[in-house]
């Protein structure tokens, strides 16, 4: 072994070493909160992850809207939909450090904000470019709270000292579920798609002020730390691999959150919004039990059998399409099957040696926002020179390269 070779491993020693008894530290603080300090902190952390599942479920709602305001075409429509996803891949780039040394109770509140004035304002652009613009902003607080309330989950997650992550993240589709199905139901009623972003955005900015207050309490990352831990974050096997995985799961969510409702009105001619529903009411019933089945199979066995189950709903809701109910059900078992992928991955990812829980997180949740980019932009490439049917089969094979390949990387790595 050369020289230079030794002391880089010696340097990455430090910086493991460092990078535990700061963690060690926070963990001490957070565990020697009082018992309801701690039940308030998950508390607020699964109402910022509701408002953030009701914002993103509320414009997604709106897809249709955005098209026909604008005319635009499958092609036109992708770009708007990569607008988003730009805005939050620059956002993971640049903002990990940025949260590791503010702290998530900052961060939410910044991330939570934007997510919430930009999502006010999509229906109120008069031009397309303006709307590229407020899109892309939209996706950068979105991704800002993401990965701060992650960080926060985690956190909570060891104060507490047993697994809740899946849940918190039941509470983003939840979230989704109330925000498609409040949606619908008020447009239904004659309410301007503009005044439901509107109203939506207030009910938002309401929770996530009286929710700040409760965030667990931040333990400062010294700077040098900070340095050496992005610089880990880049060279990390591990968390190329959780994000690599990450990616092809989020072409999949992304495609639902994105897709299903013009397929739903297009295709199978029914309302737009009960497949958003459906969705995340499948989200939600898997996040809710994924802890105690993480728990006693093991993150790659629980990982296997979702992915699998997100294949067959796929494919019935693509072969039988003319019968909405078939569809919904097919929906449903998509929720079901990719509820887990996230917050296994995220967890995963928060636990990494070397990096602070933000840089983890933003790595991981940076390249799914790749897929988030690149998952859209395909399937409405695919749907122009074609159907959109055709271009939802990308879903389908996205689920079946995790079932085959997600696994074997979560036992590679041993997380």
């Amino acid at each position: 072994m050369s020289d230079s070779t030794s002391a880089s491993s010696a340097q990455a020693a430090r910086e493991a070493a460092h990078d535990a008894r700061e963690t060690s530290a926070a963990l001490a603080l957070h565990r020697s909160l009082p018992p309801a300090t701690r039940e308030r902190a998950r508390y607020a952390t699964m109402a910022i992850f509701f408002i953030a599942g009701m914002m993103y479920a509320s414009w997604g709602v709106h897809v249709p809207t955005v098209r026909d305001k604008f005319a635009l075409s499958p092609g036109m429509l992708s770009f708007a939909l990569l607008a988003v996803a730009g805005g939050s891949i620059f956002a993971m780039l640049t903002n990990a450090s940025w949260i590791a040394r503010v702290g998530s109770r900052r961060a939410c509140l910044a991330g939570g904000g934007g997510l919430i004035v930009f999502g006010a304002l999509i229906l109120l652009t008069p031009y397309y470019w303006m709307l590229l613009i407020v899109l892309a902003l939209f996706g950068f607080g979105m991704a800002t709270l993401d990965v701060a309330m992650n960080a926060e989950a985690s956190a909570v997650e060891e104060a507490l000292g047993r697994p809740i992550m899946s849940s918190l993240h039941g509470m983003f589709s939840v979230g989704g579920m109330a925000g498609a199905a409040a949606g619908g139901a008020l447009l239904a009623h004659g309410l301007a798609p503009a005044a439901h972003l509107a109203l939506a955005s207030a009910v938002s900015l309401i929770v996530l002020l009286v929710s700040i207050p409760a965030v667990l309490p931040h333990v400062p990352h010294q700077d040098e730390h900070a340095k050496a831990s992005t610089s880990n974050r880049w060279r990390s096997g591990a968390l190329w691999a959780l994000g690599g995985m990450a990616l092809i799961a989020l072409i999949a969510e992304g495609a639902m959150y994105d897709w299903a409702t013009v397929y739903m009105r297009d295709v199978v001619h029914a309302t737009p919004s009960v497949s958003s529903a459906a969705f995340s009411g499948g989200m939600a019933i898997g996040r809710f039990g994924g802890d105690a089945v993480r728990a006693r199979f093991g993150a790659p066995q629980l990982v296997f059998g979702s992915a699998g189950l997100a294949f067959v709903g796929m494919v019935m809701a693509l072969v039988v399409f003319p019968i909405t109910l078939v569809t919904m059900t097919g929906f449903t078992l998509m929720g079901l099957g990719l509820a887990n992928m996230m917050p296994v991955l995220f967890a995963a990812g928060a636990r990494v040696q070397g990096v602070t829980a933000a840089e983890g997180l933003a790595h991981v949740a940076g390249l799914a926002y790749f897929g988030l980019l690149f998952g859209p932009v395909l399937i409405g490439g695919v749907a122009q020179i074609s159907n959109l049917p055709i271009g939802l089969y990308v879903v389908a094979a996205c689920c079946l390269i995790i079932t085959v390949i997600g696994p074997r990387i979560l036992k590679r790595w041993k997380i």
